[in-house]
């Protein structure tokens, strides 16, 4: 399969198929010198709008920041809360899910994101994120307790 086949599965769906290419084309923009595995993210928000992300790598590891983080951090910059999918495009054979992380940070927003994942081979795999991370931990798994930080001791 070839990038165009994205086009063939996505024909009567036009905002996932310019969201896939967007992510294909930021991914281009990625800093992964280390792993050299360069990954494009692109997130549509329930108000239409785009933001983009890429991974960028660090030579101390853990510091660095995976695409799809970059995303939802440009928009959550640009005041947007609420979203309806989000494309990531590497350039493994196969699409490459999300890690567990950004599976995490994706369901801060809601588990009925779209996700699609897409290799620049062509491949294309759509699914929601509840599926991604079953049994999620969200922000109805617990009831925040803002009181009991103002009574912590050293406050």
């Amino acid at each position: 399969m070839s990038a165009p086949h994205w086009r063939e599965v996505l024909a009567d769906r036009p905002e996932l198929l310019e969201l896939v290419e967007a992510a294909a084309a930021v991914r281009e923009r990625a800093y992964a010198p280390y792993s050299g595995f360069r990954v494009g993210a692109a997130l549509l928000t329930q108000s239409g709008l785009v933001t983009l992300g890429v991974n960028v790598e660090n030579a101390s590891y853990p510091v660095g920041c995976c695409a799809e983080r970059s995303a939802v951090c440009a928009a959550v910059t640009a005041g947007e809360l609420k979203f309806r999918a989000i494309a990531i495009v590497t350039d493994a054979e196969q699409p490459a899910a999300p890690c567990g992380l950004c599976r995490q940070n994706l369901c801060e927003f809601g588990l009925d994101l779209e996700v699609v994942l897409a290799s620049e081979g062509g491949a294309l795999w759509l699914t929601p994120l509840r599926d991604l991370l079953p049994r999620a931990f969200t922000p109805d798994s617990f009831e925040p307790r803002p009181s009991k930080l103002l009574k912590s001791p050293g406050l």
